[in-house]
């Protein structure tokens, strides 16, 4: 515990140092005489900079060095951490869902296009016939729906989906990031926006769900109970399910199948809806805001219990 906090006060020492020498270094380079006052804020800054910095250094250099890491190492193979994007409860919902939307988009785009070969095939020939087919696409929305309730109590009563949900609301950032991503696209800028743990594009994918289950469910149950409504209310529901129904599928075929299924960077598949985890690299790449908050939380939590270890041995 001494050599801890030996190691402790050097380091901070040098980074004083450091701080130090740095401003003095800019002084002399601008010639300018400032008052104490003003060498005093800037040395802190600085000071600061160099403690997180140093501290994140550190947490990653425990990280490569905790014995678990290099047991797993090969020679010359680089092990990288780990982070947990989703956790299970999210990672099943999204599951329950993709399982009843591909239900519902192959039974319900045939009855929309009913003269298309496919969709004879599909409806009379696999499936043996207009009731089975309308059977089974009943029960991809049953299971559309549990999935509607589930992700409602679970954006309320967890934690982690009431922080999620609030980090998904757009903001001012998501559209400079907008302007930013189209600037670099046209060569304008040398690099994208940084983001935080969600995107402006996962925010517009998020909320075309959101939007699209209000749509599809409503209008859904308007067709399935249309006893109970005037024909006037049945036609505006049926033309509602059909045209969602044919932009929903329009929209993860060519939005989402890109994004998690044909970009390069991801082919064939990104296995984060399976497993929930993104590597460092990727947490850099993708998610830099996130990466760097992390990160400095695990460096204060060392340096806070490594105070709190100084303290408990004086």
């Amino acid at each position: 515990m001494n050599d801890k906090k030996k190691n402790l006060d050097n380091r901070e020492v040098f980074i004083k140092g450091l701080s130090d020498n740095i401003v003095k270094s800019a002084v002399d380079i601008v010639k300018i005489d400032p008052t104490k006052k003003q060498i005093t804020e800037i040395t802190d800054t600085v000071t600061e900079r160099l403690q997180y910095e140093s501290s994140s250094l550190l947490n990653e250099a425990v990280t490569k060095l905790h014995p678990d890491s290099l047991s797993e190492m090969l020679p010359e193979e680089k092990v990288e951490r780990n982070f947990e994007r989703f956790g299970k409860n999210f990672r099943y919902q999204h599951m329950l869902m993709f399982v009843s939307v591909i239900i519902l988009i192959i039974t319900g785009m045939p009855l929309k296009f009913p003269e298309f070969g496919l969709s004879k095939f599909i409806v009379i020939d696999l499936l043996g016939g207009l009731h089975n087919s309308t059977f089974i696409h009943r029960i991809g929305a049953v299971g559309l729906i549990i999935v509607g309730i589930w992700h409602v109590i679970y954006s309320l009563g967890s934690r982690v989906g009431r922080r999620d949900f609030f980090l998904m609301v757009p903001n001012l950032k998501d559209a400079a990031d907008f302007m930013g991503t189209m600037r670099y696209y046209i060569g304008k800028s040398k690099s994208g926006p940084k983001f935080d743990r969600f995107s402006f594009i996962e925010k517009f994918d998020y909320w075309a769900v959101y939007w699209g289950m209000v749509i599809m469910i409503g209008s859904g149950a308007i067709m399935w109970y249309k006893e109970l409504f005037p024909k006037y209310f049945y036609d505006i529901g049926r033309e509602m399910h059909s045209d969602e129904g044919l932009l929903a599928t329009l929209s993860i075929v060519i939005w989402h199948f890109y994004n998690v299924h044909f970009n390069p960077e991801v082919f064939p598949m990104s296995w984060t809806w399976w497993h929930g985890q993104l590597t460092e690299s990727e947490m850099k790449h993708h998610h830099p805001l996130e990466y760097e908050a992390i990160i400095k939380k695990e460096s204060q939590d060392i340096i806070d219990q490594s105070k709190s270890e100084s303290k408990g041995n004086n």
